[in-house]
């Protein structure tokens, strides 16, 4: 086996790595080759080796060879002030024809060729973080007692509340892709499993061309009993995102800085929390913002995007919790507490990333609650788990490429995401 090009050592070396540009002088040859873990100046001296050099010269931009050779310092190598002198080279795959795309074709043009796409720097850094962000959540829930589990896609029934499900024929009857695995989270409560977590595939069949939605995404939720309240769950999520955040910042801060010129910023606790109608007449005494009282129940889009300067200029955060909204788009299995759904959406710097909630888990309250949004056919196996006793509990639902997304500040979900599904898009 090779060696990753960031574990070369000084004296004799063997690695592979992919074409990133060749620079033909008159007696050397200069090419930078790279892989997963970096990038290395390979030099060539053509009188001592003009057969490298004209391996080289052939290649286009992408195709991989083996290199052989000796690493030395240098402190003319501007690359990591090391270059290898090479003395053989064995090509393992040639390119066929220059890449179709450049840093001037947009996302969708690149979305076409998104393998090709993927092999720029940025591109790599941001699923590193992510692998980074979702490995930190994983490592402090297991700390915290937390099981994994893996729930199915495949479902009988809508999973939450609506038409925005994709319909499949399922031999001679027909399924459904899971909205969320919010059923089964609290299956598992039922179940006595106490505090579980999943990170896989969701599937929303909504017709929007936003710049934070897609058709499938990666979900990560949990779900966590012997709760007091709302309090307890919201306690749980911003601790989790700050340890998270705070792993992502050590471990790539500055690459981050450097590459998106954004500064990741480890929050203090606890966030800031504020009650719906609270925040609209903040928005209103601040911004001017104002909207019909009858809409006033839930958070509109343009006061979701006002959060980032309220959060920023009331409290000097990034994050805000938002309280008490009104039952009628609330889930219908959201605890109520003198009418009040029990819940609260997250907002990151103008977009919600979360919604929280404690659950109602008395089986009488639970399936009166499913009756008044017409559901309680639809969602009578559900209903079902809470007919032998369940304790409190309570969880959310994070969207970890729009989560990615608004670490990186990037423009569009589509940057994040490793292959985008959207209403037009199905492949690659």
């Amino acid at each position: 086996m090779t060696t990753q090009i960031s574990k070369l050592k000084v004296g004799q070396v063997k690695f592979q790595g992919m074409i990133e540009t060749v620079r033909d002088k008159k007696s050397i040859q200069f090419i930078v080759l790279k892989d997963f873990s970096g990038k290395i100046q390979v030099t060539v001296d053509k009188t001592t080796h003009p057969e490298i050099a004209e391996v080289f010269s052939k290649l286009l931009t992408g195709s991989t060879v083996i290199v052989e050779g000796e690493l030395v310092k240098s402190d003319f190598v501007k690359l990591g002030g090391q270059e290898v002198l090479a003395s053989s080279v064995t090509v393992t795959s040639s390119a066929l024809e220059p890449y179709p795309i450049g840093p001037e074709s947009n996302i969708d043009q690149r979305i076409d060729y998104r393998w090709l796409d993927l092999r720029q720097d940025k591109n790599l850094l941001i699923f590193k973080v992510e692998s980074c962000f979702t490995g930190a959540m994983q490592e402090f829930l297991f700390k915290n007692d937390f099981i994994e589990f893996h729930s199915p896609k495949l479902i009988a029934t809508a999973s939450e509340s609506g038409s925005e499900v994709f319909e499949v024929k399922y031999f001679d009857g027909k399924a459904y892709l899971a909205q969320s695995p919010q059923f089964y989270k609290q299956m598992a409560i039922c179940s006595g499993f106490g505090r579980v977590f999943e990170c896989g595939p969701v599937f929303r069949a909504e017709k929007s061309h936003s710049r934070k939605h897609a058709t499938e995404f990666t979900g990560f939720d949990l779900e966590f009993s012997g709760i007091e309240g709302l309090e307890d769950v919201m306690k749980m999520e911003e601790e989790l995102l700050t340890y998270a955040l705070k792993k992502v910042k050590e471990e790539y801060g500055e690459q981050i800085k450097e590459t998106f010129g954004v500064e990741v910023v480890v929050p203090t606790l606890p966030f800031p929390r504020i009650k719906l109608s609270d925040l609209y007449d903040e928005l209103e005494k601040r911004y001017g913002y104002t909207i019909d009282d009858s809409e006033k129940d839930d958070l509109s889009t343009e006061g979701e995007k006002l959060c980032k300067q309220f959060a920023k200029d009331a409290y000097n955060h990034e994050f805000l919790f938002v309280t008490d909204y009104g039952p009628r788009k609330r889930a219908f299995y959201h605890l109520r507490k003198d009418g009040i759904p029990q819940g609260c959406d997250l907002i990151w710097k103008g977009v919600e990333v979360s919604t929280t909630a404690q659950r109602e888990h008395r089986y009488e309250i639970l399936k009166k609650q499913a009756e008044e949004k017409g559901l309680a056919k639809d969602v009578e196996f559900y209903l079902q788990f809470f007919k032998y006793g369940c304790l409190p509990h309570g969880g959310f639902g994070l969207g970890v490429d729009r989560i990615i997304m608004n670490l990186l500040e990037l423009a569009n979900i589509k940057e994040a995401m490793f292959i985008y599904r959207g209403p037009e898009r199905i492949t690659p």
